[in-house]
């Protein structure tokens, strides 16, 4: 439920904070004191359309903040977790309007979108007036509200499951039907493709190898001769190598005479041997590198260019095609081992569809049965809001073509004003004060099912009063004992059954050269005094304090 409004510099209210508790509480006040003010703030923060407008004069900016409590199950949590926002024991939204028309959103003081901010504020709140476009008026909402009712919800989820259990098969059958197709189509050019690529059996990394093969081969011929020459420097008849390794044998020899003279000339030849031959070896088997067979070289080229000519003919890279050979040897397995699957998928497909039916046409019967319970509970509660002529019914249109993850149903609420007349979709047939009384006969009895904690009716008592203005105080009280209702009244047979009160009025400011919004609620013993106002207007006289004190006994 709201548990506390803040707005600062919004249109009159340059700084207001508001407590409100469950049950019902009303709003009163003199017309034009800015209990439309107060709504659009609130709508404001919910995620309504932000207009510059808005901003107080002479602010830069405005700033709407709405503090709500909900349980832990409440759906307002699922549209945390999937926007990745902290979720907190206290739910606040904060909206701020800018003068040059900007606005920014916040959940829990994390940036967000105002579609976030929407879907959280249409989970939370509720808005019912004479011209409300948000709620029960939007024939989308019926058929949850339907459900809901008749405690259909896990039936309806069941058929969700199972519609999209149905696009899946369907799904699957279709793309299996296609790539048959395709792959028959193309049979002919994709058995010989395979033959092809098969028959050049291509190996992943085969063209890097052997075109760094064919480079060495067409450059050995020039580092050929130059390698020989080195190696015959090195280990050839004329190499220095056996003769300095003779002068080491005979410095070894007078090591023992002189070790300080000879050992160090002795430990440099060896090192220059060893590197010697090291560089022998590596001559060596460059040479044999070198050492090739010139048809080796045209078969090296020849295998090069038919994998290259390969991959231009197949539009791959050299490397991707044994795994274009996979696929196309897949494709034409699918053609001769695709019937089979293509018998399994048409038989879950049709499971699927059957099983999606059944539970559809189910829900479908259970909906007439509960809209039938609806239409007679609403229908109670028209005579007493001076409605008793009209009469209000569900209207189910059941379509099996028209099948959806809702099922095969479409619901809207139809009204009847008067005998006679023809019915049609409430929004259309009822005048604003009359679809305001069906709006609160229908949430009256939709309480516990399908509804946001916090409602908010705005002047739904217009044009009414006594008898009438009494039932739907009593409607509300009733409603208040479920949800969290907030009531902008002029009728005090309203206000006079509210737990809370508030008073909206304007107060003058710096000597008169401005004024403010500000709401003060009504304590206990003040009540009284606010009713009499409402019945009396201006003056307020000991006869309608009297009046106004047998409305607070009645509806105590």
């Amino acid at each position: 439920m709201l548990s506390r409004l803040s707005i600062r510099d919004i249109v009159l209210i340059d700084r207001l904070d508001i407590d409100f508790a469950g049950h019902l509480a009303v709003l009163t006040g003199e017309t034009g004191a800015g209990k439309s003010i107060l709504l659009d703030s609130f709508a404001l923060a919910l995620g309504g359309r932000g207009d510059q407008s808005l901003v107080r004069q002479g602010a830069e900016q405005g700033q709407v903040t709405a503090s709500f409590e909900v349980g832990a199950k409440h759906p307002a949590r699922a549209v945390l977790a999937a926007n990745d926002i902290a979720d907190e024991d206290t739910l606040i939204l904060r909206r701020v309007q800018l003068a040059d028309g900007r606005t920014r959103a916040f959940v829990n003081d994390q940036p967000v979108s105002v579609q976030v901010l929407k879907q959280l504020g249409s989970v939370l709140v509720e808005i019912h007036g004479q011209h409300d476009d948000r709620a029960l008026v939007d024939a989308a909402t019926h058929r949850s509200l339907l459900d809901a009712f008749g405690g259909l919800d896990a039936d309806a989820a069941r058929v969700a499951a199972l519609w999209d259990a149905r696009r899946e098969a369907s799904d699957a059958l279709a793309a299996h039907k296609a790539d048959i197709e395709r792959a028959r189509r193309e049979s002919d050019w994709l058995r010989h493709a395979v033959s092809e690529l098969d028959k050049l059996s291509p190996q992943p990394g085969e063209e890097t190898t052997l075109a760094e093969r064919r480079t060495v081969m067409m450059q050995s011929e020039k580092v050929a001769e130059d390698l020989r020459d080195a190696f015959d420097a090195i280990a050839g008849s004329n190499s220095a190598v056996p003769a300095l390794a003779a002068a080491v044998r005979r410095l070894e020899r007078r090591a023992q005479q002189a070790p300080m003279l000879v050992e160090p000339s002795v430990k440099s030849f060896d090192v220059a041997l060893n590197a010697l031959e090291e560089a022998r070896a590596h001559l060596e088997a460059a040479l044999r590198a070198a050492d090739f067979d010139p048809a080796e070289l045209e078969r090296n080229e020849e295998r090069l260019f038919a994998l290259r000519a390969a991959a231009r003919k197949y539009n791959v890279p050299v490397d991707d095609l044994a795994a274009l050979a996979a696929r196309y040897r897949d494709d034409i397995g699918l053609i001769d081992a695709g019937e089979a699957r293509l018998k399994a998928l048409e038989k879950a497909a049709t499971a699927a569809d059957a099983a999606f039916r059944a539970a559809a046409d189910i829900l479908s019967k259970a909906r007439v049965k509960a809209a039938t319970k609806l239409d007679k509970a609403v229908n109670a509660e028209l005579p007493p809001l001076k409605l008793e002529r009209a009469k209000f019914s569900t209207q189910i249109d059941t379509d099996a073509n028209a099948a959806g993850p809702n099922g095969i149903d479409r619901v809207e609420f139809w009204v009847q004003t008067n005998p006679g007349t023809k019915p049609g979709p409430m929004m259309k047939i009822a005048s604003g004060g009359e679809l305001a009384r069906f709006l609160l006969a229908l949430k009256v009895v939709l309480a516990d099912r399908g509804s946001a904690p916090t409602l908010v009716f705005d002047e739904i008592d217009t044009g009414v009063g006594g008898a009438v203005a009494d039932a739907i105080g009593m409607r509300l009280a009733r409603l208040g004992k479920n949800v969290q209702v907030l009531a902008v009244t002029h009728a005090p047979q309203v206000a006079a059954r509210a737990d809370r009160h508030y008073v909206i009025s304007k107060d003058a400011l710096d000597k008169g050269k401005r004024v403010a919004t500000r709401v003060t609620e009504v304590a206990a013993d003040h009540r009284r005094e606010e009713i009499a106002r409402m019945l009396a207007g201006a003056e307020i006289t000991n006869e309608a304090r009297a009046a106004a004190e047998r409305l607070i006994k009645a509806a105590s």
